[in-house]
């Protein structure tokens, strides 16, 4: 969790103008298994998406729109865990990867896993009850057919790891398509979808090119266009249904000049100087 620092030092808070700053302490990370999951850290993430849900919680009861930059995409959870406390509510996820791995489709015995490559899964109920399962949320934090997916870029390959995400009944619109369709037509998709319901706004930046935004965990080509990125983005945060919205992954080791860090401040200017 030291992107928020250095997005912080490379003006984030100037940029945005926030009501005001939370700060969460970043949790110790262990690589051990731990009794009673399979999932590394597991009771460390849940009582980090608990507090994060209360705060988060707290803002939309004040009619505030929360943005949460964090580390890894369990954050996700705590957000979402705090949204769905009143009420249904409909996920737009832009990700250079649909984080879709759950143990119908990989064996959960044979290694410990990622939370932050299953957040999809997981928001939408498939995985550990550790992290399915939320205070005054009934069912899973959101349901199949409120979900829109944008930007994975593997689905195309013939050893797409979570292939059964194409069966179920969310909104599937992968990089290719997303670079074809270009930005309003992606749009308008994406509303459609949504039907007028509340949505939160997931953003994980390695839905950038690698080019564009090498400092990820895991980079890769090829990714939305940054103009394009703004445009989707900026547009539902201006939307009155949009409730908050979460980013994630940024490695400020990965970015030794700090340039990245300014790049993605600007983005987020413009994404959120509507709102």
């Amino acid at each position: 969790m030291r992107a928020p620092q250095a997005l912080s030092e490379a003006g984030l808070v100037e940029v945005v103008a926030p009501a005001k700053v939370v700060d969460l302490e970043r949790p110790a990370y262990s690589t051990e298994p731990q009794p009673g999951t399979r999932l590394r850290n597991g009771p460390a993430i849940r009582r980090f998406n608990l507090e994060l849900a209360e705060i988060v919680a707290g803002a939309i009861g004040q009619g505030e729109f929360p943005l949460i930059v964090g580390g890894d995409c369990s954050i996700l959870l705590g957000a979402l865990a705090a949204a769905r406390r009143s009420g249904p509510l409909s996920l737009v996820h832009v990700d250079g990867h649909s984080d879709f791995r759950h143990p119908g489709n990989y064996d959960a015995d044979a290694a410990l896993s990622s939370a932050a490559g299953m957040d999809l899964a997981l928001a939408t109920g498939r995985g550990e009850p550790l992290l399915t399962g939320w205070p005054d949320v009934a069912g899973p934090l959101v349901a199949d057919e409120r979900v829109i997916q944008i930007g994975e870029r593997e689905s195309r390959d013939p050893d797409f790891a979570w292939p059964d995400i194409n069966s179920t009944a969310m909104t599937l619109i992968d990089v290719f398509a997303a670079r074809e369709l270009g930005a309003a037509r992606v749009l308008e998709k994406t509303r459609s979808t949504l039907a007028r319901s509340r949505y939160w706004m997931h953003l994980d930046i390695d839905v950038l090119d690698q080019t564009v935004m090498p400092a990820v965990d895991s980079p890769g080509s090829p990714g939305i266009d940054p103009d394009d990125l703004v445009a989707i983005l900026s547009a539902l945060v201006a939307g009155p249904a949009g409730i908050g919205m979460d980013m994630t992954i940024f490695d400020p080791d990965l970015d030794p000049t700090g340039e990245l860090a300014a790049l993605l401040v600007s983005l987020l200017g413009r994404v959120l100087k509507q709102r």
